[in-house]
């Protein structure tokens, strides 16, 4: 299975691409049941939440074949590497396993607000001030329904790829040791809703974030960072030179 021109074109343009009924069915209720027992069975501590949000739950089995199988033995990877090329991406070792529990009920809604992934910030570990680019592409696998906004979406900026690119371009990529910079962003925040087995792909440099969860159920997701092989996570290039390890993208043939 390939991303179709469209598909790519989207992706180009937008910085994510959206695809449907992805990994089947009992491949996401496998991985569900496993993250629910793992739950059961360990449960967590309350002082650790805060660096369970901003890595993984379960870490016991986040490396374990039921869960980078969803990407492994699912049609995921040779999505990717219609991206990427072919046999460009690099094993995948673990899923980040990332529930979004419901806040307060009655609580006020807060507009969710982006990040750029691998800037640290102490909790997510990585130390504040540090930044690091260590992969290409987001496959974000959702293992529950998710029919609306606020239920823990994956929220995105389309086309913040191209903005911060070009900020860092103009500025200079040391100015992300500040942290995510303010950039005029052609459009506002989209929060992804979807089924299970649905995937969302997205760029390295694309602003994202988990929006708050109002609704009665938890979100459950789980999140592979994939690797192009010829990555070099000290090379900064890469946060302005940003299709470089995107050879499935000749733009010239894009639909537009």
């Amino acid at each position: 299975m390939e991303l179709t021109n469209e598909e790519k074109a989207t992706f180009y343009r937008d910085g994510y691409v959206t695809l449907r009924g992805i990994v089947p069915r009992d491949m996401v209720d496998a991985a569900r049941h496993a993250v629910n027992h793992s739950l059961g069975e360990q449960g967590m501590d309350k002082h650790d939440l805060p660096v369970l949000r901003t890595t993984s739950y379960c870490k016991d089995i986040f490396g374990s074949k039921t869960i980078t199988g969803l990407v492994d033995n699912s049609p995921v990877l040779p999505l990717v590497e219609s991206l990427l090329g072919k046999g460009n991406v690099t094993a995948v070792r673990v899923g980040r396993i990332a529930l979004n529990f419901p806040r307060v009920p009655g609580s006020r809604r807060i507009e969710p607000s982006g990040h750029i992934e691998g800037l640290g910030w102490g909790s997510n570990g990585l130390e504040k001030g540090t930044y690091i680019r260590d992969f290409a592409v987001f496959a974000v696998i959702l293992l529950s329904d998710l029919r609306c906004a606020f239920g823990g979406n994956f929220t995105v900026w389309p086309g913040s790829h191209e903005a911060v690119a070009q900020y860092l371009f103009e500025n200079g990529h040391e100015r992300l040791s500040d942290g995510t910079p303010r950039v005029a962003l052609p459009r506002g925040p989209v929060q992804i809703t979807g089924a299970p087995g649905d995937i969302v792909l997205a760029h390295y440099l694309l602003l994202h974030c988990a929006a708050p969860n109002h609704a009665p159920d938890i979100r459950y997701a789980v999140i592979f960072k994939l690797r192009h092989k010829t990555c070099d996570p000290m090379d900064r290039s890469a946060y302005t030179n940003i299709w470089r390890e995107f050879p499935g993208l000749q733009l010239n043939q894009l639909v537009s």
